[in-house]
């Protein structure tokens, strides 16, 4: 199956999808966490404004200043199916700008990509969320069901002052609706040759903790055994060297099938790993849904060079698969000792929605107009959405943010990662199936 290639295209002839992503990565909306955050307030405002040119009506919401969503209702042409969520986040995660290529908060187009932080996390899905709406609108039609379009804040810091604070405070918002479409989904993978694509039906659960070790505080040059921060460090590599078990769950299970089909190999007699490595760069997300996994991510103790500290902290991110949350808690206690306070920074569900039914087959027929031939693979994602939140509502969640990417780009190492960047076609094409998908289902 041919791949397609980026085309370089000058900005002066971008199209809307790219347009609109570029001059949402210009607004900074970085969110550093633990209530420190920018603010999503002016990209907020942008995206009313378009919403507002397209003759809907949004509104914004702020949890706290500066913390502002935005959700609009779309009447569909079907009154009686239950609303769909089309939802994605304004907030992006930090970026040091010693460490990139390019500014990234430029929105800079270079080798037929639009490169900055958001470009596919997620400012790449909310320029389609609106391009794809202004399509249907523009065409004077109506999506086939009435859709709930919301753009959060703070989605990078687990929804609190975004879409958990909206379930909480207007869940009237979301009455009527029992599914939803968001990110980290639809995009494509190589698999033997083959591209396929894959649709997100659930998500690993989600644990933050953070780890304080306390000690005697004395001058640098004593002998002092009872150190805050050689009982941090001790504890950190006990959690960072863990290798947790594999377990398979349903959609993991369903997903090394469709790979072992496409391979002609027997899923009983390759190991899973081995089967997510066959996906190329794609198994960079894939391998992390076969089992837990725990991540020290932060270091924080100390003053001075010869000040030995009284207390050393730590954040960790764990990740388990649904179900697993209290014991692999239990076992993070016992790995670290008595002497380690673990305190929950914030925890969330694991999800798994149903791999078939009416949203998964509308997916695939969007996706066999645009790609004919191309499958469409369920997998576990293993970070997180604001599907989780909505899950309190009984909505379902899935992410579908559709790109059809070229074979040798590392899709995964664009979330959070350095010279994040997306292709231009790859809007366009996700524009275009988005549409379809809104029409159809």
């Amino acid at each position: 199956m041919a791949e397609s290639s980026a085309v370089q295209q000058p900005t002066t002839e971008l199209e809307e999808t790219a347009a609109i992503a570029r001059d949402l990565i210009r607004i900074d909306t970085t969110n550093y966490g633990e209530g420190r955050a920018n603010g999503e307030r002016e990209a907020a405002e942008y995206v009313e404004a378009k919403l507002a040119a397209l003759g809907l009506a949004p509104r914004l919401y702020e949890s706290e200043p500066r913390r502002t969503s935005v959700v609009a209702r779309v009447p569909g042409r079907d009154p009686e199916k239950p609303a769909l969520v089309l939802h994605g986040h304004l907030d992006v995660v930090p970026a040091d700008a010693r460490n990139w290529s390019v500014d990234p908060f430029a929105g800079e187009i270079r080798d037929g990509m639009l490169w900055g932080r958001g470009a596919v996390d997620m400012k790449d899905m909310d320029a389609m969320m609106l391009t794809a709406l202004g399509d249907i609108i523009g065409a004077g039609s109506l999506p086939e069901r009435e859709v709930v379009v919301a753009f959060f804040a703070d989605e990078e810091a687990g929804g609190g002052l975004g879409a958990s604070w909206l379930v909480d405070h207007h869940p009237e918002l979301f009455a009527g609706a029992t599914t939803a479409i968001s990110e980290v989904g639809g995009y494509s993978i190589t698999v033997d040759g083959t591209r396929a694509y894959l649709l997100q039906t659930g998500e690993k659960s989600l644990i933050w903790v953070r780890l304080i070790a306390r000690g005697v505080a004395a001058h640098g040059s004593r002998l002092i055994r009872d150190n805050a921060v050689t009982k941090l460090a001790e504890a950190v590599a006990r959690i960072g060297r863990r290798e947790w078990p594999l377990r398979l769950t349903g959609t993991t299970r369903e997903l090394l099938g469709e790979i072992a089909a496409v391979l002609g190999v027997d899923p009983e007699q390759v190991s899973p790993d081995e089967l997510a490595l066959a996906t190329g760069s794609a198994s960079g997300f894939i391998t992390a849904t076969l089992r837990t996994t725990s991540n020290p991510t932060l270091l924080d103790a100390g003053y001075k060079h010869n000040v030995i500290p009284d207390q050393a902290e730590a954040l960790v991110d764990i990740r388990t698969l649904p179900g697993e949350e209290d014991a692999v808690l239990a076992e993070i206690r016992e790995l670290v000792g008595d002497d380690i306070e673990v305190r929950i920074v914030h925890r969330d569900v694991g999800l798994e929605a149903s791999t078939s039914g009416p949203l998964v087959d509308a997916v695939r027929r969007a996706i066999a107009v645009h790609d004919p031939g191309a499958p469409v693979f369920p997998y576990l994602l293993s970070g997180g959405t604001d599907n989780k939140s909505l899950s309190r509502l009984g909505i379902a969640g899935y992410g579908f943010a559709p790109l059809r990417l070229p074979q040798g780009l590392d899709f995964p190492a664009m979330f959070h990662g350095v010279d994040e960047r997306v292709p231009l076609d790859a809007l366009s094409f996700g524009r275009r199936v988005l549409r379809d998908l809104l029409l159809d289902y």
